[in-house]
């Protein structure tokens, strides 16, 4: 089984309009909402491709009571710790006349120490029970900082496969806490790191730099532009298929669940860098977030090549088997 951890949960209210005018009174009759963040979208889209999986989040409040009831009728299955403080909230305003989407974040949630340590032993026995772990999204306030580290270092005791999408002043701590699998898009890494990886060169000696580290897989993506990978210490350069991108809200996590399906179905390196990559892009051409057919997948996927940089290696799956 999967288990995707999420701490910083998001409750979406969707409005739709033909087209806003800024400063004036716009109605719709099309809202609703959606349970928002990365790991629970990692877990919506691995839904769709039959892929059993547990979703661990922390929620509160109100808003809190809402998402549990969206992720019950979505049937993702799930388990919660409860926290003293409101989930936090955002408003999405979509505009499909220009294909436009904006968004309104409301505070972060917070978590309080003991609520981050009764997390952290809750988590731990499901990592113990799991084959993969996907840590994903950022960390909503200070406190919570050390929950990715010691979910991965506590991976790393188990002998189980962890995934790691975050980003911001923990993304540190987590690569050094050495995750199986990294994933991140270039923005993230610049901002969160303090680094510059704006050409080919810097990629491949980041990338090379994760597997010194001791990291087996590494993937930096960049919207439309080539997807830069490391597989133990062989480098590969992939293009994503053009589309007419309509939201790319989620690629990042459809990218991912690609990732643990590659693993769970024991693809080759090069089969399931395709299959992500015809996730993400798939995604990002329709507004639904993360609900991606497998047949839609693995027929894209035949239409994305990999290439190789530098040394080359013999056809292995991606466990390196």
């Amino acid at each position: 089984m999967i288990l995707t951890v999420t701490i910083n949960p998001l409750l979406e209210r969707r409005l739709t309009y033909n087209s806003v005018e800024t400063g004036k009174s716009n109605r719709t009759d099309k809202e609703y909402f959606t349970a928002g963040g990365k790991g629970i979208n990692v877990s919506r889209q691995l839904n769709s491709l039959g892929i059993k999986n547990l979703a661990f989040t922390a929620l509160g409040g109100n808003n809190g009571k809402i998402y549990k009831n969206l992720l019950a009728n979505e049937k993702l299955e799930f388990t919660f710790l409860q926290t003293k403080h409101e989930t936090r909230t955002a408003a999405l305003i979509v505009e499909e006349d220009n294909k436009r989407l904006t968004t309104y974040f409301g505070p972060n949630s917070l978590l309080e120490i003991n609520e981050v340590e009764e997390f952290k032993q809750r988590m731990k026995k499901m990592i113990e029970n799991c084959e993969i772990v996907v840590f994903a999204g950022s960390s909503p306030c200070e406190a919570a900082d050390d929950i990715f580290p010691f979910g991965i270092r506590t991976a790393n005791e188990y002998d189980k496969i962890s995934i790691c999408d975050t980003y911001g002043k923990h993304l540190q701590d987590c690569i050094d806490a050495c995750p199986t699998i990294l994933h991140n898009n270039v923005n993230e890494l610049n901002e969160s790191l303090g680094v510059e990886l704006n050409d080919k060169k810097a990629k491949l000696e980041f990338l090379n730099s994760l597997y010194k580290k001791g990291i087996r897989q590494a993937f930096i993506t960049e919207g439309a532009k080539p997807v830069y990978s490391g597989n133990f210490d062989f480098c590969y350069k992939s293009i994503p298929p053009e589309i007419n991108e309509v939201d790319a809200t989620g690629s990042g996590d459809a990218f991912v669940a690609g990732l643990c399906y590659g693993h769970v179905k024991a693809r080759t390196f090069e089969e399931m860098m395709r299959y992500s990559i015809a996730l993400g892009a798939l995604n990002a051409s329709v507004w639904e977030v993360c609900k991606v057919k497998n047949e839609d997948a693995e027929i894209m996927s035949e239409k994305i090549s990999v290439e190789s940089i530098g040394k080359k290696m013999k056809t292995l799956s991606v466990d390196g088997d």
